[in-house]
């Protein structure tokens, strides 16, 4: 070997740190552990509603529908006082069709809440909350004679409280209350009734399409659209005004009973329906001014007003104010979250626009119709 050769070293490969197994494991645990905390949240907050829920809850009288169904007390404003005032919402258009897949509708909810109202000794008082155009004839009955009975039954007053609009079948349901409280913009009135159609015998005509009905009887096709207009009998029409003119002298009749009553049990503090009254429940609208010179309405104001005018009535000093409403249920959160059975697509207008179905009668404001 040559000694002017430098020594050549062999470096070794860097080395290369094996990879453990170890954080892949400790991430295991830890998603474990962050699920299991998610679990153990989650059967908290059940337990929290729960709870919650059997301390406010109350049971409707049970009814021929099936009625009674779970319902919770949520203070809305507390006073420390041992009275209640319960607060009842009339929104939208007043119906009796089913709004959830249990079949509940709104006639049913009012009425419950009534039957809790009366059975609650520490409800005073009910302040019902109107803001609905109005809405299907039977539904806004039902409503009427549900407030007419708790009155007479509990000697309980129920003040409505008008919100913007308060028309037609809004106003149906008003009229029974103790005392009406509307404010000066309000739109009220349009007591009248309403029965919408179409005719598109014209439109197939001009397609070439020509209908073939077979019927039993004469008059077994009254109302169908596709008849044409020269071969509706006169006797048609003027049983449609007969069926009309009947529901509509039922709407004068419930203003005219529940104004008279209030007036007898108001002796004289409130506004008394005026002689000529009957000449301005021709479907036409009014301000909430306008009603309370005419007598439809006691007194201008806002819900607060009608809050105080019900402690008055119920001659109490104060008292909690309280709505009633059902519980949260986990089993529509997950309903929502399955696959939904509507193939529609729904627009939010930022309005509630009354869908009218061919053969029904209604109370309803023509207003939200166009």
């Amino acid at each position: 070997m040559d000694d002017n050769v430098p020594p050549v070293y062999s470096t070794p490969p860097p080395l290369i740190p094996e990879r453990s197994s170890r954080p892949a494991k400790s991430r295991g645990w830890l998603w474990l552990i962050l699920a299991l905390i998610c679990s153990v949240g989650l059967l908290l907050f059940v337990f929290a509603r729960l709870t919650h829920a059997l301390k406010h809850v109350h049971f409707g009288a049970k009814t021929g529908r099936q009625s009674g169904r779970l319902l919770e007390e949520v203070v809305v404003e507390q006073n420390d006082s041992n009275n209640k005032i319960a607060i009842i919402d009339v929104e939208g258009i007043i119906t009796s069709q089913p709004w959830d897949r249990s079949g509940r509708n709104m006639v049913e909810l009012i009425e419950d809440q009534l039957k809790v109202a009366a059975e609650d000794e520490a409800v005073k008082a009910v302040v019902l909350k109107v803001d609905s155009p109005g809405g299907e004839v039977l539904a806004s009955d039902d409503i009427s004679r549900a407030i007419t009975d708790f009155q007479e039954n509990t000697d309980k007053p129920v003040v409505a409280a008008m919100g913007g609009l308060a028309a037609s079948g809004g106003y149906y349901v008003s009229a029974p209350c103790r005392w009406i409280v509307a404010n000066e913009l309000t739109i009220t009135g349009s007591i009248g009734v309403i029965m919408h159609s179409f005719n598109y015998r014209g439109l197939l005509d001009k397609v070439g399409l020509y209908p073939q009905v077979f019927k039993s009887g004469k008059y077994k096709d009254m109302l169908s659209g596709s008849k044409n207009l020269n071969d509706i009998d006169p006797k048609e029409r003027e049983m449609i005004k007969n069926m009309i003119d009947e529901t509509y002298e039922k709407f004068k009749t419930v203003v005219a009973e529940g104004r008279g009553r209030s007036a007898k049990e108001n002796q004289g503090e409130g506004r008394a329906l005026a002689k000529n009254w009957v000449d301005y429940a021709d479907g036409r609208v009014l301000t909430g001014k306008q009603a309370h010179e005419l007598g439809f309405v006691d007194e201008l104001g806002n819900f607060d007003t009608a809050v105080r005018r019900a402690k008055k009535l119920a001659d109490i000093p104060d008292a909690n104010s309280i709505r009633y409403q059902e519980p949260f249920d986990f089993s529509r959160l997950f309903g929502l979250l399955g696959q939904s059975e509507s193939k529609s697509i729904k627009i939010d207008l930022g309005m509630d626009l009354p869908k009218l179905q061919a053969g029904r009668i209604y109370f309803l404001c023509p207003v939200v119709i166009h």
